[in-house]
């Protein structure tokens, strides 16, 4: 377990803090990241850490606060990707503590117990803190002294991290060796994942995400911290919201660990056929007269229309093009989520069709990366078995695909 913070500022906190965890019977090393100069009394001193900065430690010991937190924090995440003995992280300090200490955290895998004690912590978290596993406790008091108030919540952080800590080794003594993929799901393409997943719960470990931005997020982070042997996503809605200005969108990423990790990749069209806002009263005066579904109180859905789907199709299109690992790409010809069916609210050939066109003109089709028509409902029995047979063709050990009758 490491414990991280500013030597040079918060010396007698992270020393007692230490000697608290070492109570529990948990063993810890203390990592400075002072940017002024480095503390004997750490066990890994903070030129240590600097020096693996691009820059060398001369670039975090600047004089300069700013620019020093921001080269500290820049050279902490590349000092612990050094490192294979990582069974927790725990970290205190205001301000700065965060914005050096948090960057490090995001960049470790999921699974990994981090907590963060500080005064300073939500709104310094962001929304890139809502799809990591970071731990926060809030230290009532500035983290400055050790007083009756701190040391209860130093006792607690302490505890909380050690449990967190044991509790990690045993899971991971308990692993399921089954491999895991990843699978995206919205309420409207609930039937066809749970049929993919019945289909591969025998030889996978199938790990369901909420398609609402931060879910597909999460997915993706998991595919680069390597937990993931494939991705079954078959909901990529999230990019309706980001490029129309709902409210679960995804970012510029979504696909960027796909490319950047070649993992065996088959997606669909789920739930594109809809933008996800609030409350009725929410939705943007401009998309007055459009096309709604009250999902629930809290959220309404915004049926895409065919110059929205062909801008959806061009932009999935170019991010599938940077995928060189295998990858298939469904269109569900018969609608792409449980609003759009015949009779449904969101029934629309003429948008699905723009969108397959968009696809279909934009995605460069390879021995590797192809698309397939299949021609039924996504929440239809034979299109989940279309999506099975092709993801089991493409994890296969070699790598060879198994050709479909069904391909574009």
């Amino acid at each position: 377990m490491y414990l991280v913070g500013t030597f040079d500022t918060k010396a007698a906190e992270l020393l007692h803090l230490a000697a608290l965890i070492r109570g529990l019977g948990a063993p810890v090393t203390t990592v400075d990241v002072s940017t002024l100069h480095s503390d004997p009394r750490a066990d890994i001193p903070a030129d240590q850490v600097a020096a693996v900065h691009p820059g060398g430690a001369a670039a975090v010991f600047t004089g300069d606060r700013g620019s020093a937190i921001s080269a500290m924090s820049q050279a902490l995440p590349r000092w612990l990707s050094q490192r294979n003995d990582i069974g927790a992280l725990i970290g205190i300090g205001g301000s700065g503590g965060v914005a050096l200490i948090i960057p490090a955290m995001r960049a470790l895998p999921v699974g990994l117990p981090k907590l963060m004690v500080s005064s300073m912590l939500r709104q310094d978290l962001g929304p890139a803190g809502d799809r990591t596993d970071i731990a926060t406790m809030y230290s009532v008091t500035d983290v400055a002294g050790i007083n009756r108030i701190s040391r209860r919540i130093f006792a607690n952080a302490a505890g909380m991290i050690v449990g967190a800590f044991h509790q990690a080794q045993r899971q991971a003594d308990a692993e399921d060796s089954r491999p895991a993929i990843g699978l995206s799901m919205f309420g409207v393409t609930t039937s066809c994942v749970r049929a993919v997943s019945s289909q591969l719960e025998a030889d996978y470990d199938c790990v369901v995400f909420h398609a609402t931005g931060s879910g597909g997020m999460a997915m993706e982070k998991l595919v680069d911290s390597g937990l993931l042997s494939g991705l079954i996503d078959l909901t990529t809605t999230e990019v309706c919201d980001y490029l129309f200005g709902g409210v679960l969108a995804c970012t510029a990423d979504r696909f960027g660990a796909v490319e950047r990790t070649r993992i065996p990749y088959v997606g669909s069209c789920g739930a594109l056929d809809m933008i996800n806002f609030g409350r009725p009263e929410t939705v943007p005066a401009q998309h007055l007269g459009r096309r709604f579904y009250p999902h629930n109180t809290n959220v309404t859905l915004m049926r895409t229309t065919p110059v929205e789907n062909a801008a959806i199709g061009r932009w999935i299109g170019e991010r599938l093009n940077r995928c060189d690992g295998h990858v298939r790409f469904l269109l569900p010809q018969g609608g792409v989520s449980a609003l759009d069916a015949p009779g449904r609210e969101f029934h629309d050939p003429e948008a699905d069709q723009a969108l397959f066109d968009a696809l279909t003109a934009t995605v460069k089709q390879t021995d590797r990366r192809r698309l397939v028509r299949v021609p039924h409902h996504i929440n239809d029995p034979e299109f989940a078995a279309v999506a099975v047979a092709h993801f089991r063709s493409i994890i296969q050990a070699d790598g060879t695909p198994v050709p479909f009758a069904t391909n574009v």
